[in-house]
């Protein structure tokens, strides 16, 4: 017995398991640790000019920055978060310690809540598996452009829309192109913890801002534009009144024009008549308003003040409104129209127009039901097939080794996931069920193959094993030609699942299940 234990760990397909197993337990980096990370700065809140970096979109989750401490109170989950932060007052100075460094932030004049200083954080992961929407909560979009691309154009639209969803400080972003069976194209947008409204507004209009004069245009968003104010001391919500049955209010914030528009600017208004108040007696403002344009509809006109006129003047200040049922949906509504404003400001619009084709928005709080559902039921079907495997054979020799090939493939699958940051979702959980099906098959047809060759009257064992792994490479071939078109196919939406079928059988066929055909000639020949 003692020999065959020294054979069976010195041979090479065993090592090349074993080697397989520890490299995905690194990538995967199990962890106890517990805490809140951040997962995206919101560029010129509190926390992005106190210095806290935006988290990298390729960083391992893990290795994700963490929050310790608030003001010297010990950060052990959201609830400590949202606690601490709910107790701050406007106008303080809040000390955040995290895993790279301690920070000082001013929680300014308009603080009133834990989103006023411009950090989304969630619970901190404790594995390097990245989880997809079904799994953590967020919006996927489906978007397709009115008008047919080139690739080099849809490259563009999503760096742009990239810029767009990064500016507004959202990001465990995902986008990329489609295509379904007939070649129609489609841009796939899955962002976690946002929600359903924020990526309509950002993404399913172009975004085209124009600021005119009469019938010239003197600005518009992108290029013209230097600079946005966004911190709290350049742009405010104020005068929320009751309207008509409801809350309004409007929103001001400046920004820099670039030195053309300016005098754009100076050429439209040095022609313009000076209105003069007749009660006051002053000189106020021009005879034309500065309107502006989102998507060809007037959102906003503002006065021009006298002094403006045929001045090439770089810094002016933007306003406009918002609407609630009560004040604090106005001030909600009101915030929100300006961030979606500003972030088209910096960015421009977007190359092309698109049309929503279908959302899905999940909780984060189903998100965890989805993942303790998973967790059960792939421990039955384990179980399941512990099982059906002991009432077959009888022999603890046979079934244990499937058994722990079995969870190999597993470990080693979400090794690879955590390698290259592919999302583990519901998707994905079916083909890693669909693996581990076919590498019990093919387990079964080694066993099978090997042990009761003789009844197809083959004696010789390496012919036992080659006529079983014939059998293998066929069903193997199989399953990568059926799950090829399902890439394709839904404009992209089952390639989770394809694609991790794909990598699952292929690490079963060339990985374990030659381990485990070692360990039948050696153990049971």
């Amino acid at each position: 017995m003692n020999y065959k234990l020294k054979k069976l760990i010195t041979n090479w397909r065993v090592i090349l398991l074993a080697v397989f197993l520890l490299v995905s337990l690194i990538a995967i980096h199990p962890t106890l640790s517990k805490g809140v990370a951040i997962r995206s700065v919101i560029t010129n809140s509190s926390a992005s000019i106190a210095g806290i970096p935006q988290p990298k979109p390729s960083i391992m989750p893990v290795a994700r920055e963490k929050i310790i401490s608030i003001n010297s109170e010990e950060i052990k989950t959201l609830d400590d978060y949202y606690s601490q932060t709910s107790a701050l007052s406007p106008n303080r100075t809040v000390q955040i310690k995290t895993t790279k460094g301690i920070y000082r932030l001013n929680t300014g004049e308009d603080f009133k809540t834990a989103d006023d200083l411009g950090l989304r954080v969630y619970a901190a992961p404790r594995t390097n598996i990245r989880k997809g929407l079904d799994l953590q909560g967020g919006t996927r979009v489906l978007l397709q452009p009115e008008t047919k691309l080139s690739q080099y154009d849809i490259g563009t639209l999503i760096d742009s829309m990239k810029e767009r969803l990064n500016v507004y400080g959202l990001s465990d972003i995902v986008i990329q192109d489609a295509k379904d069976l007939l070649n129609e194209q489609y841009i796939v947008v899955e962002i976690a913890g946002a929600t359903e409204e924020e990526i309509k507004d950002l993404l399913a209009k172009q975004g085209k801002f124009e600021a005119r004069i009469g019938n010239k245009t003197v600005f518009r968003g992108g290029q013209d534009i230097v600079y946005v104010g966004r911190s709290a001391q350049e742009a405010r919500v104020e005068n929320c009144n009751p309207s008509g049955g409801q809350w309004a209010c409007r929103f001001s914030f400046s920004i820099t024009l670039s030195g053309e528009a300016a005098q754009r600017q100076a050429d439209a208004t040095k022609e313009l008549a000076v209105v003069y108040d007749a009660v006051s007696g002053r000189s106020d403002y021009l005879s034309e308003k500065l309107e502006l344009y989102l998507d060809d509809k007037k959102v906003d006109e503002l006065n021009i003040g006298a002094d403006l006129k045929g001045q090439a003047a770089t810094q002016i200040s933007i306003s406009g409104p918002g609407a609630g049922v009560n004040q604090q949906d106005a001030t909600a509504n009101t915030v929100q129209n300006m961030k979606r404003l500003q972030t088209i400001l910096i960015t421009g619009s977007l190359p092309v127009k698109l049309s929503i084709v279908k959302t899905d928005s999940i909780s984060p709080v189903l998100g965890e039901g989805f993942v303790s559902n998973a967790i059960l039921m792939s421990l039955l079907a384990i179980f399941a097939v512990a099982v059906v495997i002991g009432i077959r054979y009888w022999k603890l020799l046979i079934a244990i080794p499937i058994l722990i090939t079995m969870l190999s493939e597993v470990i080693i699958l979400l090794g690879v996931a955590a390698l290259i940051g592919w999302n583990i979702d519901m998707a994905a959980i079916a083909g890693i069920l669909v693996a581990i099906g076919t590498g019990v098959d093919d387990q079964i047809v080694i066993t099978d193959e090997t042990l009761k060759g003789e009844t197809a009257g083959i004696y010789n064992w390496k012919e036992k094993v080659k006529r079983a792994f014939l059998i293998i490479m066929l069903a193997y071939l199989t399953v990568v030609v059926a799950m090829i078109p399902l890439i394709f196919a839904g404009a992209g939406l089952l390639k989770g699942f394809a694609i991790t079928t794909i990598i699952g059988v292929t690490i079963g066929v060339f990985v374990t299940r030659p381990a485990y055909s070692s360990f039948v000639e050696i153990m049971l020949k």
